[in-house]
């Protein structure tokens, strides 16, 4: 079934807007119907456009996956950056947690569900240059995040981490008939607090 966002036509979108319709459109195909057995003449007609038109965005179905993993791994070091620049107060450990929390989108919602489901693609655009900065920033996030920790015990910080990830966890744990992906990110944001609440008793 075609997304209704997809159906504007391509002469009212701009770039930026065309390359995050292509993602959509890739993800939900990928997820649907596999990676491999997805080619760009479908993404493009599900845009609307022709194969050469999209191959002004993207070169292959890698490159719309490899940007999806560049876009979340900017966020992440935009996370870090925010969090480097506010008063270490206590309140910033549930502020900067709900803040990733809250950056999650449909279409990152997708891509978790698609990298779960193909591992092995993930490993290898994780396994090139500057693949791992998603992993990265978040782990610095948290060491940042650790010294606000009455008590930095390692369980606590297992705890912290399972906080920053609570919207993987949720994406895993939501059965097909899910309430749709803001029933996924309010029960991440509901475990998230319910940890935090634990962290900072």
């Amino acid at each position: 079934m075609a997304d209704p966002h997809l159906t504007r036509t391509a002469g009212r979108r701009d770039g930026a807007e065309t390359r995050a319709l292509a993602r959509r459109a890739a993800l939900r195909l990928f997820t649907e119907q596999g990676y491999e057995a997805t080619s760009l003449r479908q993404i493009a007609d599900e845009l609307g456009i022709n194969k050469a038109s999209l191959y002004y965005y993207f070169d292959n179905k890698e490159a719309i996956l490899q940007s999806l993993f560049d876009e979340r791994g900017s966020e992440a070091e935009q996370l870090l950056s925010w969090l480097r620049e506010q008063p270490h107060t206590p309140e910033l450990l549930s502020a900067a947690v709900l803040r990733w929390v809250d950056s999650s989108t449909a279409e990152k919602l997708q891509g978790i569900r698609f990298v779960s489901a193909n591992p092995l693609i993930a490993r290898h655009l994780t396994s090139r240059p500057g693949g791992g900065r998603i992993g990265t920033s978040l782990n610095l996030v948290v060491d940042e995040l650790t010294t606000l920790l009455p008590d930095p015990s390692p369980q606590n910080v297992m705890l912290l981490r399972m906080a920053m990830l609570s919207i993987n966890a949720a994406v895993q744990a939501a059965p097909p008939a899910d309430g749709g992906d803001e029933a996924v990110i309010a029960a991440a944001r509901r475990a998230a607090r319910a940890v935090l609440s634990e962290l900072t008793k």
